[in-house]
């Protein structure tokens, strides 16, 4: 079971359907879903992620 936070938007008045959907692209992206969808798409060793944190902290220390 996987408990993704929908992203909620609602037509408004005189608001065209591409407008709704750009609206709900950008909605999707700025919560990260879909990055979240991707990183959960296989399954990690918790040794991997590990390894993968150490490595974003090295990149981020390095600034």
């Amino acid at each position: 079971m996987h408990c993704f936070d929908m992203a909620d938007v609602k037509l408004g008045s005189g608001e065209s359907f591409e407008g709704l959907l750009r609206r709900f692209n950008r909605q999707v992206q700025q919560d990260r879903i879909l990055a979240e969808v991707r990183r959960r798409k296989h399954f990690e060793k918790p040794s991997e992620e590990k390894r993968k944190k150490a490595a974003v902290k090295r990149r981020k220390s390095f600034r």
